[in-house]
C-alpha cells in the first residue's frame, strides 16, 4: 500500500529533522560547541566587567540574590553595566549604592495586586 515517493518523502523529512536536532551530523555538533563557546565567552567578559564595577560587598550581595531571583539579579547587573557604559560610574559601586539601586528597582516595577470578590446571589435577576 505504501507508495514509493511517499516513502521517500518520509525518509528526506526524518532526515531534515535529526539533521535539525544535531543528530547524525557532525557539522551542527560543532555550530552548537561553537555557540556555547562564544555564549561563554561573552558571560565571562560579563562577569569581568561586574568584578571591575562592584565592590565585593555589592558582588556577594548580587550573588545572594541570584539564589532565590536569577532574573532580578541579571536584570540588575545589566541596569549596572549600562550605566558603566554610559561613563555614570566613576567609581565602584558600594552595597549601600547597590541597595539604593534596588530600592528604586522595585518602586517601579513594584506590582498591585487587585482581588475582586463577586458574591453569587441565587435572588438576583439575571441580566441579559
Amino acid at each position: 500500500m505504501d507508495d514509493p515517493e511517499l516513502e521517500a518523502i518520509r525518509q528526506r523529512r526524518m532526515q531534515e529533522l535529526m539533521a535539525q536536532r544535531g543528530v547524525g551530523n557532525p557539522q551542527n555538533g560543532e555550530q552548537q560547541k561553537a555557540q556555547e563557546d562564544a555564549k561563554r565567552e561573552v558571560e565571562e567578559r560579563r562577569q569581568l566587567m561586574l568584578s571591575q564595577i562592584l565592590s565585593s560587598q555589592a558582588r556577594e550581595r548580587i550573588s545572594r540574590i541570584a539564589l532565590v531571583k536569577p532574573e532580578k539579579a541579571r536584570g540588575v547587573e545589566d541596569v549596572i553595566l549600562r550605566a558603566a557604559q554610559m561613563g555614570q560610574v566613576a567609581e565602584k559601586v558600594s552595597e549601600e549604592r547597590l541597595i539604593s539601586l534596588l530600592e528604586q528597582i522595585n518602586n517601579q516595577t513594584s506590582k498591585q495586586t487587585k482581588v475582586t470578590v463577586s458574591v453569587y446571589n441565587p435572588e438576583a435577576p439575571e441580566c441579559s
